[in-house]
């Protein structure tokens, strides 16, 4: 399972990939089929289920990232 950090940013990232953000926060979604369910932190609840072209804002450690779903096995992600 590949693992990235905040430094990565922008990013494209894949089902059973991880991203850390700087301070601990972790982002990480499951597919199913073209719907992503995107699980922050240790939580198996999804914090949202994105389809392709919907996009997902958050706030971590002060800043804001966003995430959008693509038609493949991956999402991107930014800090906006």
């Amino acid at each position: 399972m590949s693992q990235y950090s905040e430094n990565d940013l922008p990013l494209e990232f894949h089902h059973g990939e991880i991203l850390i953000l700087s301070d601990g926060t972790t982002i990480r979604f499951e597919s199913n089929g073209e719907a992503k369910d995107v699980m922050i932190n240790d939580s198996f609840s999804p914090a949202t289920t994105l389809f392709p072209g919907n996009q997902f804002c958050f706030d971590a450690h002060g800043d804001k990232f966003c995430m959008t779903c693509t038609f493949d096995d991956s999402v991107t992600i930014a800090k906006a």
